[in-house]
């Protein structure tokens, strides 16, 4: 019989894992140990060696466990597993995903080096943008929503440190706006300015997108970040991030990640071995929810706008970059209501089956005003610019019944309606 290559969704649940070695566990255990014991002293020399780069592996041999802050076998399976969906040599896991956001910075950006940045950005990452890396002498450039390419080139070299750029970081599609950038146009930006001792890197927080619907590393990207509390863990139960990429990059990722020390917990890991085993049924859901949702929303007198990727137009720049390098539209719905924060509370008040919270890709919908919540940090010039504004919603959509979540949706917005 001809050789069989499994789809992703199969394999999360038996991949990288053998029984055998766990008294025939047809489930991974928890691995709650902070040690791991070597079977003689030149075994554990061995190890080491690997560990912090001595020698060089030899053909076939694998990195034996040595303690958890460098490997445990939750966090390896987890990893291995995760590194599927991408097509990435290799992952590390985080206890957060600003964990694994501030670990690729650091040890991809040196003083004096430049970042360029798209926005809007998430409010951790903007905070950390602007708050700590100018502290530490990096320089940043962020460019809007629909700049062109050729203006971004100019913006980079009018800077005066072009010949100091080292990574390009997009967030896409944005939160909370779902803007959408072309992530292989960037991609030529970094190769166009390449040097013998340089390559600018790109790097792409696929979070809303999730592993399933966008895959960064198909179209250019160096580095893939997820924040991993969201659509991978999926039931607002854990704090994870991750990190993929080539296998040159990931070695130097997990030697940061080895000594800042803020890898995942063998739990945490366990948890989300868990998920991937229903991440496409969820994920699948979620976007067929939010469609609907949104063609709801669409043509509601109380709602101005909604900025939804399943609601692009056709012919637009913007749609031909979201049939090229995604496969859905995702479960993130934002959008304008007729008035201003008043109304915006109003409606949010109000809410039934939908939570007041933020965070997403949970298996319940949620619902959160950006401008006073998770973009409160943010300039206000920067806010406005961004469209992040009073009367801006976000909405996280779940697993539930698509008919409730409009029949609450709907029951909300009529409060709106009486004032």
């Amino acid at each position: 019989m001809k050789k069989h290559d499994f789809n992703p969704e199969s394999l999360m649940m038996t991949y990288g894992y053998k029984p055998e070695l766990s008294e025939g566990a047809i489930k991974c255990p928890i691995f709650q140990t902070s040690t791991f014991v070597f079977k003689t002293a030149e075994e554990g020399k061995a190890f080491f060696e690997l560990a912090y780069g001595i020698r060089e592996k030899s053909p076939k041999e694998e990195l034996g466990l040595i303690y958890s802050r460098i490997n445990n076998p939750n966090l390896e399976i987890l990893e291995n597993r995760l590194s599927l969906w991408d097509k990435a040599d290799g992952c590390a896991v985080f206890e957060s995903g600003m964990s694994a956001i501030s670990t690729v910075l650091l040890e991809f950006l040196s003083p004096g080096d430049l970042l360029v940045y798209s926005n809007p950005l998430y409010g951790g990452t903007n905070h950390f943008i602007h708050h700590f890396l100018d502290k530490i002498g990096v320089h940043t450039l962020g460019i809007m929503p629909n700049q062109d390419v050729n203006e971004v080139v100019q913006m980079i070299q009018d800077s005066g440190k072009a010949n100091k750029l080292a990574m390009i970081y997009l967030e896409t599609p944005a939160n909370p706006t779902n803007h959408i950038v072309d992530i292989k146009k960037f991609s030529q930006i970094a190769k166009q300015f390449e040097s013998e001792d340089r390559k600018p890197l790109l790097a792409v927080d696929n979070t809303y997108m999730g592993p399933l619907w966008q895959h960064p590393l198909q179209c250019g990207a160096d580095i893939v970040l997820y924040s991993a509390t969201k659509y991978i863990g999926g039931h607002s139960d854990l704090i994870a991030g991750a990190v993929l990429g080539n296998a040159e990059l990931m070695t130097r990722v997990k030697t940061l990640r080895t000594f800042l020390g803020n890898m995942v917990s063998p739990h945490t890991a366990w948890l989300l071995l868990r998920s991937l085993e229903t991440l496409k049924v969820r994920m699948d859901q979620q976007t067929k929810n939010a469609q609907r949702i949104a063609d709801y929303l669409s043509t509601h007198p109380k709602i101005k706008q909604v900025y939804y990727l399943g609601l692009l137009k056709e012919g637009t720049e913007d749609y031909m970059v979201f049939k090229k390098q995604c496969s859905a539209p995702g479960a993130m719905i934002s959008f304008d209501i007729r008035g201003g924060e008043k109304e915006a509370f109003l409606f949010l008040n109000n809410l039934k089956l939908l939570k007041l919270a933020v965070s997403l890709g949970g298996t319940e919908s949620l619902a959160e005003h950006p401008k006073t919540m998770t973009h409160a940090g943010v300039d206000e010039e920067q806010r406005c610019q961004m469209n992040i504004t009073d009367s801006l919603i976000r909405l996280s959509i779940g697993v539930e019944s698509a008919d409730d979540l409009i029949w609450d949706l709907e029951q909300a917005l009529e409060k709106v309606s009486k004032i």
